[in-house]
C-alpha cells in the first residue's frame, strides 16, 4: 500500500476536487480550511452506526475528522492539520465517507 498524498492542495486543486465531491462544501479559511458535509438519518441509532463507521474509517486511514452528532444528523468535517489546509487525503476520505453512507 502506498503512502497517502499529504501535500497541501493549491486553491485551484481544491476547486477541482470539490467539483468532484457532491454535497461537500468548504468550511473556514486559511490554515483552518476544511471540507464538510451534513448527513441525515431516519433514526438516531442509524446516525450512531454511521459515526462509528466513520470512526473505523478514520482509524484505517490514520486521518481523523471532526464529527458533530445531533439526534438524527451528523456533520463530517475533514482537514489535514499537518499541511495547514486540505490534502488529497481529505477528498479521498470524503469519498469513502459517502460510500459508507450509501451502504
Amino acid at each position: 500500500m502506498s503512502a497517502p498524498d499529504m501535500r497541501a492542495l493549491k486553491p485551484t486543486e481544491v476547486v477541482m476536487a470539490l467539483s468532484q465531491a457532491p454535497g461537500w462544501a468548504l468550511f473556514g479559511d486559511g490554515p483552518e480550511i476544511a471540507i464538510e458535509k451534513p448527513f441525515a438519518f431516519d433514526q438516531h441509532s442509524h446516525a450512531m452506526l454511521f459515526v462509528n463507521s466513520v470512526g473505523w474509517l478514520s482509524e484505517k486511514l490514520n486521518h481523523h475528522p471532526e464529527l458533530v452528532l445531533n439526534h438524527r444528523h451528523c456533520l463530517v468535517r475533514w482537514r489535514t492539520h499537518s499541511v495547514r489546509g486540505l490534502s488529497p487525503l481529505d477528498f479521498d476520505a470524503a469519498q469513502q465517507t459517502d460510500a459508507l453512507f450509501a451502504a
